[in-house]
């Protein structure tokens, strides 16, 4: 078989702590890197990056940060579509009132002020776990969606209550066509992903492990829990704010308070369930799965229709809600780990061949 590490020998420590041990791995992300920068802007189609890449690309980055704090230190949030919000405005008060900044320092200060408030509504963490935590969480995004719908300065007195951005610039260059803002969006959800491998794979990141695994087990061995469950609320809620931000900007233009629902947070919770948690691959599945089933289902209803099954939209969007709430029960008892974790099973296997086990 190809999947082979035969003759791969490391020599190194440097080389032993590789993210990408095995060589075919690097070739396929390298590939993948490059088909994604040289070939998708060039071949793409503004439906595909309006629709499809775009949302991907931001819903993975958010999914990432909400997979750093539930699947890595297993702390239960159900209200991250609120540290999302927080970005977004935090953004557009930014440009409005320091108009010509550059758009990347604009990302970095909303990804901080989202830090702030995710590290206030990650001390309940201290006293509380599971479910109370949940639902404190839970209190966080009904009480943002109670402050942007209320309070009009955050939309700069907008008498609608929404807002609308103008378009991105940065270092002279505008970020306005579909393609520039996949190409834009695609090298910083690459950086921030190197970024949270690295994490995970330091001294932060196994104090997350080690809190989600046993916390008081943690605590004997000398690992702080207020240390380690804020920082990865803070790092959480930070790429949450970033992706928020660019949510807002760069696929939005114009949005109200109701685009960062509960729904959204929702969302988010069953995309790292459905792809795995624990797992910064099982981020990108499972976004990819949630903004493509419902384009597959559209597509699908002319060809039940066709076929003499008549499903109406609203029935779709129920068929929707069916389909994520089976594969989520699914899962739970099956795999819990999801997707990616039978993804690593079946490299395993490859590896072994022709001698599984």
């Amino acid at each position: 078989m190809f999947y082979r590490e035969n003759g791969q020998f490391k020599s190194t420590y440097r080389e032993d702590q590789q993210i990408l041990g095995i060589r075919q791995d690097r070739w396929f992300i390298f590939g993948l890197i490059a088909f994604a920068l040289l070939v998708v802007p060039y071949w793409g189609s503004d439906y595909m990056f309006r629709a499809i890449l775009i949302p991907f690309l931001i819903v993975s980055l958010a999914a990432i940060g909400l997979n750093l704090l539930v699947g890595y230190c297993g702390q239960i949030s159900l209200g991250h579509a609120a540290f999302m919000a927080i970005g977004a405005y935090a953004a557009y008060n930014i440009v409005v009132h320091f108009p010509g900044l550059n758009f990347i320092v604009v990302l970095v200060l909303a990804g901080l002020v989202s830090a702030l408030v995710g590290i206030l509504f990650g001390l309940p963490s201290l006293q509380i776990k599971g479910l109370y935590l949940g639902v404190a969480t839970l209190a966080a995004q009904f009480f943002v969606d109670w402050v942007f719908a209320r309070v009009k300065w955050f939309t700069n007195y907008s008498s609608s209550g929404g807002v609308s951005t103008a378009p991105v610039e940065m270092f002279g260059w505008t970020i306005d066509t579909p393609m520039e803002k996949y190409v834009f969006i695609l090298v910083v959800v690459m950086v921030f992903t190197l970024m949270a491998k690295n994490l995970v794979r330091g001294h932060i990141g196994r104090s997350w492990m080690a809190m989600r695994d046993m916390d008081v087990a943690a605590e004997v061995i000398g690992i702080r829990p207020m240390y380690a469950k804020l920082t990865a609320f803070a790092v959480s809620a930070f790429y949450a704010g970033v992706a928020g931000a660019m949510w807002g900007f760069l696929h939005l233009g114009s949005w109200e308070p109701a685009a960062f629902s509960i729904n959204f947070s929702l969302n988010l919770l069953f995309m790292i369930i459905i792809g795995g948690m624990g797992s910064i691959l099982g981020s990108f599945i499972g976004a990819a799965f949630i903004v493509l089933l419902p384009l597959a289902l559209s597509q699908a209803l002319p060809l039940l229709n066709n076929l003499g099954l008549k499903v109406d939209t609203a029935m779709a969007s129920h068929l929707e809600f069916m389909i994520f709430g089976a594969l989520i029960v699914f899962f739970l008892i099956v795999e819990p780990l999801g997707i990616a974790r039978l993804w690593a099973v079946a490299k395993e296997k490859l590896r072994l061949w022709p001698f599984p086990h």
